[in-house]
């Protein structure tokens, strides 16, 4: 037997709490990725791996080893046991109950030890061969998947408010999409931004790697930040109608299809970790999100920090390429190399590196930079470098400072105040066009509105249009989510579509005729938009 047979990781002792000693038993699991025969550990792990609830002895594994070929098939049968054996102190394995039945004494000394999977060694293997296959990729992000939760959100809104409540096969199944769809998408968001740290972080792109990153970043990651912030409001609000809800459904959930919920309340002390959202802490995890709800911060809020740090981080490279290209480069290699030769100099050499690495001969140096445009190296002798034009005034006075009063400070407080006050009257005149607007609304053809005011009301009639949803039926169509509103102004619109109705809009500017469109306008604060539909209908 060789190397880690007696290898069992660190000596330390757990800590005394049950707790720890479980988190440390759990860890234990992760000791043979960082053990001296780690490949050897890796190809054992493989083989038990690639069965389900079987129990292999030590010819087992030989034989299967010898089939997947490479290096590892060269282990012996005592130093494969070795292995086995150190897996099971480890927690990657479990010792077998399989009976033995031996024709011979020999078979039942090959047989006897027989072993199987563990929970813990599975997982650990699985993550292990992941991180094996593709831990440098840069992995895309499914931004469909958003697509897709964003419209999962809304059908189980709609169930919850329906008459009767949701049935609860249904919105289980669209509950376990749901949460499948999410989970890819918020994994495929954290590979792809810890790949691009990892990248962004280098700097030693040349060109063309800056090329390329940077038309990843203005493009790729743009549409990935646009994506989330489009739908990250949506997702949000079918939530909060969701939340009221959420416990009902969820309890419904658990009465039709109790799963694995019912091993755990016959033995308490047996842990089942159910399907992503069965429980409120998952969804609890799907709002944390995409909306702030702790004053922590929302994820959406981190991606969009994270997309600011990698485009000034795309912006370091920028400006260090332009030192390299003017002649500014990095010297950090090379001055780490003379270090080393300072460190390695006796007293004498350390002199000499110095003068030859940054001429320092005594007091030649009168505190004067030469043309940047003309470097000169070290080597060059004052005989035959270029001169240096000495400033007069540090000529005669032994001094650069400039003589005479210095200018006084340009005041700008008065274009300051004229600023702000055109701003207030901005601000004034909205407030008093949102103002004409509802006290005008449901009356629009009875009414002249002032200019601002008609700026102001196709100003929301285009953003209601732009964020609404067209839905084609069998001859008609209708829009959906038509609105628009200005929280600062405390005024929001609601358009939706009425066939064979005209409203009029007039105002000092002329008229318009917006056709088959019906138009409120009302305070944010006011009912919800559902209810003043209803009420206008």
């Amino acid at each position: 037997m060789e190397g880690d047979e007696l290898y069992e990781g660190p000596r330390e002792e757990p800590p005394v709490e049950d707790s720890d000693a479980d988190a440390w038993q759990r860890l234990s699991a992760y000791a043979y990725l960082s053990a001296p025969e780690r490949l050897e550990y890796v190809a054992v792990m493989r083989v038990f791996c690639g069965t389900l609830l079987a129990d292999l002895a030590v010819p087992d594994v030989l034989a299967k080893l010898a089939q997947a070929g490479g290096s590892r098939e060269s282990l012996d049968a005592e130093t494969l046991t070795a292995r086995l054996e150190q897996l099971v102190r480890w927690g990657n394995l479990l010792r077998s109950t399989h009976t033995v039945r031996a024709t011979s004494i020999a078979e039942y000394q090959r047989s006897r030890s027989r072993y199987q999977l563990s929970k813990p060694g599975e997982r650990v293997q699985r993550d292990a061969d992941e991180v094996l296959a593709g831990a440098d990729a840069a992995r895309e992000v499914s931004s469909e998947l958003l697509t897709l939760v964003d419209r999962g959100l809304r059908e189980i809104a709609d169930m919850v408010a329906a008459p009767g409540g949701a049935d609860p096969q249904r919105a289980l199944e669209r509950i376990s999409t749901l949460f499948v769809q999410f989970a890819a998408f918020a994994e495929s968001v954290r590979d792809f931004y810890a790949y691009l740290g990892q990248v962004l972080a280098r700097y030693d792109l040349d060109g063309a790697e800056y090329q390329g990153f940077k038309e990843l970043l203005l493009d790729y990651v743009e549409a990935i930040t646009e994506d989330v912030s489009f739908h990250a409001p949506r997702i949000a609000a079918h939530l909060r109608s969701i939340w009221p809800h959420l416990p009902t459904l969820l309890s419904r959930i658990d009465t039709h299809a109790t799963g694995l919920g019912a091993l755990a309340d016959g033995l308490p002390e047996t842990r089942v970790q159910r399907s992503r959202g069965r429980d409120l802490a998952d969804w609890e995890g799907l709002r944390d999100w995409f909306a702030d709800t702790g004053g922590h911060g929302s994820q959406v809020d981190q991606l969009r920090d994270a997309t600011l740090r990698a485009l000034q981080s795309l912006l370091a490279n920028a400006k260090r390429m332009l030192r390299s290209a003017s002649g500014e480069m990095s010297r950090r290699k090379d001055l780490l190399r003379l270090a080393a030769w300072f460190d390695a100099a006796e007293p004498e050499e350390a002199h000499d590196i110095a003068v030859a690495a940054f001429g320092l001969y005594g007091a030649r140096h009168l505190g004067v930079a030469p043309d940047p445009d003309q470097p000169v190296p070290a080597y060059v002798s004052w005989w035959t470098g270029p001169v240096v034009d000495v400033p007069v005034a540090l000529r005669e006075r032994g001094s650069r400072a400039p003589r005479g009063r210095p200018a006084a400070v340009e005041d700008h407080s008065e274009q300051k105040r004229r600023l702000m006050e055109q701003a207030r009257e901005q601000a004034e005149a909205r407030q008093a066009a949102a103002g004409e607007l509802r006290s005008a609304s449901g009356r629009f053809d009875q009414v002249r509105l002032s200019s601002a005011a008609m700026r102001l009301l196709l100003e929301l009639l285009t953003s209601a249009l732009g964020n609404a949803q067209l839905h084609q039926d069998a001859d008609d169509f209708s829009l959906d989510g038509a609105r628009a509103r200005d929280a600062d102004l405390g005024i929001r619109l609601t358009a939706w579509r009425t066939p064979g109705r005209h409203t009029l809009l007039r105002s000092l500017d002329g008229d318009m005729t917006a056709d088959d469109l019906t138009l409120v306008v009302e305070s944010d604060s006011a009912a919800s938009v559902d209810a003043a539909e209803e009420a206008s209908a």
